[in-house]
């Protein structure tokens, strides 16, 4: 997602002459080629993530479009007083990207778990989210932030995703994209890179893939409730999934809107525990067993 991530802003970069980007002393081996074609729209802000996005609402007030990077939370809750002021307050295009959302770096202990990231975004009224499930969605995702400038937030995963969808989806913000089983009226519902557990559960057991479809929100916020209800509201069933604690997550964020769903996320005693993605995912609450023993009993 991150190669993904770079080369498409970079071909926007070449038409769109206010799109800049700033970094917090990382992205190496990632963030180069922007910087060397764009020198003069690109700042390593140092290991500053406050001033960091300080120097983006400033250079957004002054008609850039910037993109702000760091790793897991860094962009986000230790700049959370300057993105609420003067990023989302005064509606200005700045997206803060996110790398290794979720436990993407959970090997490096709690400090990196990106785990709480929804809850505080979406508390932000300007604010929309984009979670793209694979490399083709991130395409999508980015083709819309930079064409809707807008205070935004862009989750990562880390590395090595896998392809779901077969081409480039067509989605705008808050539209659901349903990939599998369209007319199902019992939806597994996804948004970030978790995308590959819901596809890896379905495709568990016949009697789950014929009676549930598979969907992914990569783009939602709270300015796309009403579109997201309009969506869902008429399927019998929807099961979540997502790489975020319970509280403030997606599932509340479908719930608070009217919908029922049934979510599958991470538990809180995550929080303590250091170990690789894959392994936190299993032992905390996200592993297809869980997820496809329930399917198939409702």
């Amino acid at each position: 997602m991150r190669n993904t991530f770079i080369n498409n802003l970079i071909n926007h970069a070449r038409s769109k002459k206010n799109i800049a980007l700033v970094v917090g002393d990382l992205g190496y081996s990632v963030v180069e080629p922007f910087a060397d074609e764009f020198p003069d729209r690109f700042i390593n802000a140092g290991v500053a993530e406050q001033n960091m996005t300080g120097i983006a609402a400033g250079m957004a007030s002054e008609g850039y479009h910037v993109f702000t990077y760091s790793i897991a939370n860094f962009p986000l809750f230790r700049c959370a007083e300057q993105i609420r002021n003067d990023v989302d307050y005064h509606n200005l295009p700045v997206t803060i990207v996110s790398v290794g959302g979720g436990l993407a770096y959970g090997n490096l202990g709690y400090s990196h778990h990106g785990i709480q990231d929804f809850a505080l975004t979406r508390s932000m009224p300007n604010m929309l989210i984009a979670a793209p499930g694979d490399p083709e969605e991130m395409d999508t995702c980015v083709d819309f932030l930079v064409n809707n400038p807008q205070p935004s937030y862009l989750r990562i995963n880390k590395s090595g995703e896998p392809s779901i969808h077969s081409a480039k989806p067509s989605f705008s913000a808050g539209e659901v994209n349903i990939m599998h089983n369209q007319h199902s009226s019992k939806l597994i519902l996804t948004t970030g890179a978790v995308l590959q557990l819901a596809y890896n559960a379905c495709n568990s057991d016949a009697e789950i893939k014929q009676n549930w479809a598979v969907g992914s929100l990569p783009i939602w916020g709270e300015k796309t409730r009403e579109k997201v209800y309009d969506q869902l509201k008429n399927f019998k069933e929807i099961v979540t999934i997502e790489e975020h604690l319970p509280a403030g997550g997606f599932a509340s964020y479908l719930l608070e809107s009217g919908l029922k769903v049934k979510p599958f996320c991470l538990n809180n005693t995550v929080c303590g525990a250091v170990g690789e993605q894959s392994y936190l995912l299993q032992e905390y609450g996200l592993n297809q067993d869980n997820i496809s023993n329930y399917l198939k009993n409702r």
